[in-house]
């Protein structure tokens, strides 16, 4: 590779980090939280690291770290988990167009840095603004932070017991709206947002299980509805106006 392409190609990459970069500083207290809470349960630290470097889920993670402690079952966990990550697919659908033309390796490399943050840096962007260096660049960057801060969390939680309970969980709500507010520039992802908050508050204060799968599901199926119906009627045709001879 020529010292033209290289130099374009570092330029991508150290875009991608920067577009990332607020969405990698607002996760840092959420990964401190997952390694700690790693620690507590009794994980050793190289397992509990290698939760953020192998799995790099962090919902899937505390959820998972929950379970472990619960001494739930492994199909359970593996169920939940499934639940949890099924966004994914979503995400991969919706950037299939942008990454089915890469080669193998790409798709790959690419398919297991894919997060909420990365589909909020790329996910919207056009096929022809959309470069596999700038994705890179982002997501190996936040995959970095999110393992550091792990790790950060993980040396914290042996010199200091219940860190867990310092609400450094509140850095999971704020990644999201920081996440979902921008987005949300048509009625049907402004429906999604508005019936996932109402239904995952009233849900969870009515006590019943899985209502974050539930909120999602009905989400999902609101912003479905809205969209079609409103294609439906950007397509509905005109009534013909017949004129007068005369």
């Amino acid at each position: 590779m020529d010292a033209v392409s290289r130099e374009s190609r570092n330029a991508l990459i150290w875009r991608g980090v920067l577009a990332i970069s607020p969405l990698s500083l607002a996760v840092i207290p959420w990964g401190i939280l997952a390694g700690s809470y790693a620690i507590d349960i009794g994980l050793t630290p190289i397992e509990a690291q290698a939760l953020s470097a192998i799995l790099f889920a962090g919902a899937a993670q505390l959820v998972a770290t929950g379970m472990f402690d619960a001494n739930v079952g492994i199909w359970t966990m593996l169920v939940t988990t499934f639940f949890i990550t099924s966004r994914h697919f979503l995400y991969s659908m919706s950037m299939r167009e942008k990454i089915s033309p890469l080669s193998t390796r790409w798709r790959l490399v690419l398919g297991f840095l894919l997060t909420d943050e990365l589909f909020a840096v790329c996910g919207h962007q056009k096929q022809k603004d959309f470069n596999p260096w700038y994705a890179f660049g982002a997501g190996l960057s936040f995959y970095l932070v999110w393992n550091i801060a792990s790790f950060v969390g993980i040396v914290a939680g042996k010199q200091i017991p219940n860190l867990n309970q310092w609400g450094l969980e509140f850095a999971v709500v704020a990644t999201f709206i920081a996440i979902v507010i921008p987005t949300i520039k048509s009625l049907p992802i402004l429906v999604s947002v508005i019936v996932a908050l109402i239904a995952s508050v009233l849900l969870s204060y009515w006590k019943v299980e899985g209502s974050l799968i539930i909120a999602s599901v009905l989400a999902m199926v609101a912003g479905y509805l809205t969209e079609i119906n409103g294609i439906k009627v950007q397509k509905k045709p005109s009534t013909p106006v017949s004129e007068g001879k005369g």
